[in-house]
């Protein structure tokens, strides 16, 4: 397979400055990774306009691309599998181990961010077993790194309104947040990082109720007051989307399970400078943006 073979997108041109202030990054730096987000794999029947059986042949596309790519490393972010009509515990640990095994075929740094249907009728241990997060503990559902001049922070906002982890289905999919104890982590990472900052999340921060998270405001004065943050990228919302809110990009790729055959893919190459310039390179349903 050449480059040719993947369908690129129209443009989208988004216009807004962004101050690193207090960052130690030159203008020169520059990170490169693959993204991709909801592939939901299972061999479930079609629902909602889910072909959950196809998410498997979609994602081998996205990692022929990025196989084939210089990049600093690939991250999928949240619902990485999904599960029958009726679970079965086996079985779903099978789609997880398959879709797992398909993305190992990059042979480069691989990092996941959990989503709600990664623990719908499996417990976050299950999940975290079977996937590996680049030199990360495998009891970490969130964590960060350092790449190329930048800080990249994943969070984990699969806990109920009550800070309880979810856990084999002891959740509604509305009822989410990030944890005072995960709150507090957060702020000690931005404090001591010297780098611009790059967040991660499945469930959305911009915006209340639905697929936000239920204290996303509190999550978004902790970014904006540590004044590294400037990119926020979110899964959950199949539909896409992008806002700014006080000067912090929030970027929501399209999900790639929705609908049937590879032309309805979904995938992306996102490179970030140290001019403050963000370029998404789109394939199939996701638009290129340079931001």
């Amino acid at each position: 397979m050449n480059r040719r073979k993947f369908i690129k997108t129209s443009s989208v041109l988004l216009t807004g400055s962004v101050m690193f202030s207090g960052c130690g990054m030159g203008k020169s730096s520059e990170l490169k990774f693959g993204w991709v987000t909801d592939i939901h794999y299972a061999l479930a029947k079609p629902k909602l306009k889910r072909y959950y059986a196809e998410g498997l042949i979609k994602f081998k596309e996205a990692i022929s691309l990025y196989r084939l790519s210089d990049l600093d490393f690939v991250i999928e972010t949240g619902d990485f599998k999904d599960q029958d009509e009726i679970p079965v515990h086996n079985k779903t640990l099978q789609y997880l181990r398959s879709v797992e095994a398909e993305f190992c075929k990059y042979d480069g740094d691989r990092y996941h961010v959990l989503g709600n249907h990664d623990v719908d009728s499996i417990s976050k241990s299950d999940f975290l077993n079977i996937v590996e997060n680049t030199g990360i503990p495998n009891e970490s559902s969130f964590y960060s790194f350092q790449r190329n001049g930048f800080k990249c922070i994943i969070l984990d906002a699969c806990y109920r309104s009550d800070g309880i982890d979810y856990n084999k289905g002891n959740f509604e999919w509305t009822d989410s947040i990030i944890p005072d104890v995960q709150l507090e982590w957060l702020k000690k990472e931005l404090n001591k990082s010297n780098s611009p900052v790059l967040i991660f999340v499945h469930q959305l921060l911009d915006g209340e109720g639905g697929h936000y998270v239920n204290n996303s405001l509190q999550v978004r004065e902790i970014l904006e007051k540590s004044g590294k943050v400037f990119v926020v990228f979110q899964g959950h919302l199949h539909k896409g989307q992008y806002n700014k809110i006080n000067n912090i990009h929030y970027i929501t790729e399209k999900a790639l399970i929705d609908g049937s055959g590879v032309e309805n893919n979904s995938y992306c190459i996102v490179t970030v400078r140290g001019t403050g310039k963000i370029v998404i390179d789109g394939y199939r349903k996701m638009k290129d943006m340079k931001i």
